[in-house]
């Protein structure tokens, strides 16, 4: 089996763009950020339900769109656990990124969503 088969994600020398650790942490951490955000902001009281759907798909897409070729694109770290266990070697060496930097990035999120954007309204 190839040292990166099965859609497994990585970075480095030999995985697609060779971006380094930093990079990759940066890219999975971040885009985790912007996704989630998009979902607590379209799920909420605040968003339009019926297009939730539609937010998301697009979000995702175009996600994928940009990361793909620095890691392969995880922002999820389910999506990055089969196919590392499966492909092995590098591929599951790497694998701490691919649940490290989404989970950064989803707490950052919920942080930002509930102190920055989710207000009560305040009864006089």
């Amino acid at each position: 089996m190839p040292e990166w088969g099965l859609g497994a994600n990585g970075w480095g020398e030999g995985y697609l763009g060779g971006y380094n650790t930093t990079s990759a942490f940066i890219v999975e951490a971040v885009f985790t950020f912007l996704f989630l955000f998009v979902i607590l902001a379209v799920t909420s009281k605040y968003g339009n339900s019926t297009m939730a759907g539609l937010a998301i798909g697009v979000t995702l897409m175009l996600i994928h769109l940009v990361v793909i070729p620095v890691t392969g694109t995880s922002v999820n770290p389910a999506r990055s656990f089969g196919p590392a266990i499966f492909s092995g070697g590098m591929a599951l060496s790497q694998l701490w990124l691919f649940f490290v930097a989404p989970v950064v990035g989803a707490i950052v999120a919920a942080v930002v969503w509930k102190y920055g954007f989710e207000t009560e309204d305040k009864k006089a």
